[in-house]
């Protein structure tokens, strides 16, 4: 028997409005860490239709966090960041989630075969993909689920 994306998915996953201000987005990440009793990483943002528009993860925000002029001022343990931490904390809580969504997500169908899923997160360097079906978001595969899927399978 292949195995295709709607064997590994998740269906219950956790999802973002464009508009979350960031402050409620590390919140909501919280929660769902607490829910899904593992760490919650990224999540779908999705329009009012319901309908993929970004993700938006962990690795986002703190890359916002981090000086985006580092490479012209230095190493970063040149770099005196004192204050530098607090101004940017402050400028993030103005911000909302579709500010720092990656709006381009690379998906899959519900057919998609495993080797097509690891091909796709090696090359692409994600984590996660989204599992749609005719615009509709059926589920999620983690790069976790697919492991461990496969541990199952090899032991």
């Amino acid at each position: 028997m292949e195995t295709v994306a709607r064997d590994v998915m998740n269906t219950s996953y956790h999802v973002l409005a464009p508009q979350t201000p960031l402050s409620e987005v590390v919140a909501l990440f919280r929660e769902a860490s607490l829910e899904e009793s593992r760490r919650v990483f990224g999540m779908m943002v999705v329009d009012g239709e319901g309908r993929l528009a970004g993700m938006l993860s962990m690795y986002d925000i703190l890359l916002y966090l981090r000086p985006k002029h580092i490479r012209v001022w230095g190493e970063m343990r040149e770099l005196v960041p004192e204050g530098l931490f607090e101004t940017t904390l402050e400028r993030l809580k103005t911000l909302r989630a579709e500010d720092l969504m990656s709006p381009q997500v690379t998906t899959i169908g519900p057919h998609t075969h495993i080797l097509q899923i690891i091909d796709l997160m090696i090359n692409k360097h994600v984590r996660r993909l989204p599992v749609v079906d005719g615009g509709s978001i059926l589920g999620i595969v983690y790069l976790s689920d697919v492991f461990y899927h496969l541990l199952q399978r090899f032991l």
